[in-house]
């Protein structure tokens, strides 16, 4: 077996994309679990985005020349978020994925991010055991929530569309609950019309930049980000990934319609600090 690891190019892209629907479709299938991917013209527009934004990085693997693998990056911050990374089913258990994670691990080091992160998911005792030998912490167990949107308001909570002028409240706010920014994502999120801020006493105290598998969000309280859930107009994807451990907003969202999809796993390598308010972050971090 000869394998090799490249940069990703425009014309891997529909092979990366059928093996990655292939590739969380069968896992999923063994643990009677929904597939990330509906079929593989969603996971393949997925990744065509990636190779094409140029805060993203992407590699594949190839077996004699032949692509079985990929695996991504976001670098739009001082926090490097992983995924999605997929090896083709029938190649499976032979190092292909140890190397792909690999890869970007000295990536990471090599360009001095802060931190590195990934999301797990809680059934593929695989890859956790995998990500744990390459180093990976686990740090927060997560549950993916999908449903109808609530269509309701939190008491003393405005949420409104955000704008630029807001990037920097939000800054804070994420610094303040993070300990790092995400200024990048969120501005792109500003300029193409999903983000969103909820104001107190005509204070910015929480922001996201949608309630979706690919949006985070940020808030002082429990109840900022109540209202940030509670206005969005749907929960795009998969839905959105909460901290099982935030036991009053679980709860609430259960009581609300929403149903658990599937558990995950926040881990990271390198730069962490407890949350110190409410957050839902993105399958990325």
């Amino acid at each position: 077996m000869a394998l090799t690891l490249r940069a990703i190019e425009p014309g891997d892209v529909p092979a990366a994309g059928r093996i990655c629907h292939d590739a969380f479709r069968a896992i999923a299938a063994q643990h009677n679990f929904p597939p990330d991917f509906a079929d593989p013209e969603v996971a393949t527009g997925l990744l065509s985005h990636l190779n094409g934004h140029p805060g993203y990085y992407g590699v594949v693997a190839e077996i004699d020349g032949a692509v079985v693998g990929s695996n991504f990056v976001d670098e739009r911050a001082a926090i490097v978020g992983l995924g999605p990374i997929t090896v083709a089913p029938d190649v499976q258990n032979r190092g292909v994925g140890t190397a792909l994670m690999t890869h970007m691990i000295e990536r990471a080091a090599r360009s001095r991010a802060a931190g590195l992160r990934l999301m797990q998911s809680g059934y593929h005792a695989r890859s956790l055991c995998l990500y744990t030998k390459l180093g990976f912490v686990v740090r927060e167990p997560l549950v993916n929530l999908q449903g109808p949107p609530l269509g309701t308001r939190i008491p003393g909570c405005a949420v409104r569309p955000a704008t630029r002028d807001d990037a920097e409240a939000c800054e804070l706010v994420c610094h303040a609950v993070h300990g790092h920014e995400r200024g990048q994502d969120l501005r792109e999120a500003i300029d193409e019309g999903t983000a969103s801020v909820v104001e107190r006493a005509g204070r910015i105290t929480g922001y996201t930049t949608q309630i979706a598998y690919f949006g985070h969000a940020v808030a002082l309280t429990i109840e900022d980000l109540k209202a940030l859930i509670a206005a969005a107009p749907s929960f795009g994807g998969p839905g959105f990934l909460l901290p099982s451990r935030n036991s009053e907003l679980f709860g609430w969202c259960i009581d609300n319609g929403l149903r658990m999809i599937q558990p995950m796993n926040l881990m990271t390598i390198g730069l962490y600090n407890e949350p110190r308010g409410a957050y839902l972050p993105s399958i990325l971090f």
